[in-house]
């Protein structure tokens, strides 16, 4: 009866041991955690950082020095008449004349680009008292003549009596950068307007 009692004990004893023992490694399996990831190295973090906040390149924008602008000023002059009153008739041809000044010696470049300047003074003048003007020259041709003028004074002349004909007059003077002084007025440009009421104006010049 001994005997039995003593390998009773045993095999509780394993039992207990087996079951706590079980039992222990499945609440343990339960409460572990899933396995983090590998964590990076303070190098790699760096390297890291260095990818992410490393400055885009910028691009300098380029830019073109071109050759010296040729500039001029319009100068108004005598006051406008009423540009608003010129009108021409439905096929009527119309132009914008150009007096140059040819006692100043300038060059073909030179001429070109005082027309230039002084036809877009008259283009803008005119396009905000008496657009349909304008447009009506642009449907028959946009004729622009160059004529020869002599001297400052003929230009304001020839100016003066343009405006008292209410017609659109823009003479130009020359900023001094190139091949004469600053404030020499080279061209005058008159019109666009009917061709017999610019011929009242300009009809005794000659072609430049």
């Amino acid at each position: 009866m001994v005997k039995i009692s003593a390998s009773s004990q045993i095999i509780s004893s394993l039992v207990l041991a087996a079951t706590s023992a079980a039992l222990g490694y499945y609440l343990g399996s339960r409460n572990a955690s899933p396995p983090s990831e590998p964590t990076s190295t303070p190098v790699e973090k760096q390297e890291s950082l260095k990818e992410e906040e490393a400055p885009q390149e910028e691009q300098e924008e380029e830019t073109e020095e071109g050759e010296d602008s040729d500039d001029g000023s319009d100068d108004e002059g005598f006051a406008d008449g009423d540009l608003a009153a010129i009108s021409a008739g439905f096929l009527e041809p119309c132009k914008m004349v150009l007096v140059v000044r040819t006692d100043l010696g300038m060059t073909p470049g030179k001429i070109a680009a005082q027309c230039g300047h002084a036809t877009l003074a008259c283009y803008k003048a005119l396009m905000k008292k008496n657009p349909k003007l304008v447009h009506h020259w642009e449907r028959t041709g946009q004729a622009k003549i160059a004529l020869k003028g002599k001297s400052e004074e003929q230009l304001l002349e020839l100016e003066a009596i343009a405006k008292s004909l209410n017609l659109c007059a823009r003479s130009i003077l020359d900023a001094g950068r190139t091949q004469i002084d600053a404030g020499t007025r080279t061209v005058l440009a008159i019109g666009p307007a009917p061709v017999a009421l610019i011929n009242e104006v300009t009809g005794s010049l000659r072609l430049l």
